[in-house]
């Protein structure tokens, strides 16, 4: 089932009204069991695996307290965790080549292809994420299998996150919800934004960039020095898009799940920029690995906090895909933080040097130069060809054969959108009073802004029908 799909949409307000008009304990069964069909949708394999998956998580952590082999227990919890992702999305990347260095003829893709392992990064965070908590006494147990199940398979948040903590969303399962009309009104605004950012943005900037990486032979500086330039707004629509899907329907049930964005283009350098992008993943691999390794090394030093960034954003790199170049995308974000702490006291002598706005557009832009320059790893199906992607920056091109009419009108509607909502971002980053001004405006209860506030949700909705010719999946999928 896609999640941009009439289905999907419909399957969300019938439920909303279903799961309102229960009785207070059977809630929980009825969204388990709503999470459960549409992963069966999926993959009838894959909802068994989840099921599994979650059975051994849950009776891990209700033994995990009182275990008389404590230690023990949670690191076969970790290994399980870790070697079924490694088993089910990285066998290519690091068990085969080791097989066949000692000659072992064994192949773990068609498990994986049974399976259909989608969603498993995500998942699995969560689950080692709420192994850890227990362990550390930060949360107790889970002893609801059906509330477990449902934080690990919760069908809006399972294909591309947020990222959940178990000590955030499973006490939200406890709590008695009334029907409030104010809040389902505004989880379906903030899914009809979702819509929007993606529908009418990133698929419309999706068959650029997804033809200048399919035609890379063949296109030229000027077309890749485009796609180096657009793949960061389209990565960000793309994904926030998917995430306001998953936020406002959550609303809609009465549960708040963690923000994944604010506002990143903004960010005045990359350690910031982590911390308004992807948000989930970077405080997990902040919370879980970074403080962890840097604690246990910290007999090091300043090294320790080094040897735990390297290992930390290398990992987060991997994360992504079974590659080198994800690989190096950590690394090179890693880099770049690391740089960033040594030359703060030599960067706040310079840049004092230059005017307010000045030094502020010139990190912002520096920090999205630099992003740009990640995404090509992000994107590349290889090492050698994201190095092969700069090499072509500086030959000539014309208009690529593969770039149609109608694709130019797509990017441009793209790209016109983008800026509005870029625009509306700074406005809320940089102009704090004339925000509040304009949501003064746009919550108005005069019958002008009401009216003009409704013409603006049916001017969306009309572009979003308009639009919905190009279906592209979500890029955030695919982990």
């Amino acid at each position: 089932m896609e999640i941009i799909s009439i289905q999907f949409i419909l399957l969300s307000i019938i439920s909303i009204f279903i799961y309102y008009s229960l009785n207070q304990k059977y809630r929980i069964a009825f969204l388990t069991l709503v999470s459960c069909a549409f992963i069966g949708s999926l993959s009838l394999n894959l909802l068994i695996y989840i099921l599994i998956f979650s059975g051994v998580n849950y009776l891990i952590g209700i033994r995990l307290p009182e275990a008389k082999f404590k230690k023990a227990l949670f690191r076969f919890g970790i290994i399980i965790n870790v070697l079924q992702i490694i088993i089910l999305k990285y066998a290519d990347f690091a068990i085969h080549p080791l097989f066949n260095v000692i000659n072992l003829d064994l192949n773990f893709n068609s498990l994986s292809k049974l399976i259909v392992p989608i969603g498993i990064s995500y998942f699995t965070l969560q689950g080692i994420g709420y192994l850890i908590n227990v362990k550390m006494g930060w949360e107790k147990p889970e002893k609801r299998i059906l509330n477990f199940i449902l934080y690990l398979s919760f069908y809006p948040k399972f294909l591309s996150g947020p990222i959940e903590r178990s000590n955030k969303f499973l006490p939200q399962l406890n709590v008695s919800q009334q029907f409030s009309r104010e809040q389902v009104v505004v989880g379906l605004k903030i899914v009809l934004f979702g819509i929007f950012k993606k529908v009418a943005i990133a698929n419309q900037l999706a068959p650029f960039i997804q033809g200048s990486w399919n035609h890379l032979d063949s296109v030229g500086g000027s077309v890749l020095w485009a796609t180096l330039l657009i793949q960061p707004i389209y990565l960000y629509f793309d994904f926030s898009g998917y995430t306001d899907i998953a936020i406002g329907i959550a609303k809609t049930f009465g549960i708040n799940l963690l923000p994944n964005f604010n506002r990143p283009f903004f960010s005045e350098n990359m350690t910031t920029f982590w911390k308004r992008f992807h948000i989930t993943l970077g405080a997990w691999f902040n919370d879980y690995v970074f403080k962890q390794t840097a604690f246990r090394r910290r007999k090091w030093g300043i090294y320790s906090s080094i040897y735990a960034l390297m290992i930390s954003w290398t990992l987060f790199g991997i994360w992504h895909g079974a590659g080198w170049n994800f690989m190096f995308l950590g690394l090179l974000q890693a880099a770049a933080i690391i740089y960033e702490f040594f030359t703060k006291r030599w960067r706040t002598k310079v840049f004092p040097k230059l005017t307010g706005n000045k030094r502020i557009w010139f990190s912002r832009i520096l920090t999205y130069l630099f992003y740009c320059v990640s995404l090509v790893f992000f994107f590349s199906p290889s090492l050698n060809t994201a190095f092969a992607f700069f090499t072509k920056l500086a030959t000539s091109s014309q208009v690529p054969q593969f770039f149609y009419r109608e694709d130019l009108f797509a990017l441009v509607l793209g790209l016109s959108f983008m800026f509005i909502f870029l625009l509306f971002e700074l406005i809320q980053n940089d102009y704090r009073d004339t925000y509040a001004k304009i949501m003064q405006f746009w919550h108005g209860e005069t019958k002008k802004k009401m009216l003009f506030r409704w013409a603006i949700y049916y001017v969306i909705i009309i572009l979003i029908f308009v639009t919905t010719s190009k279906v592209e999946q979500f890029v955030y999928i695919q982990f």
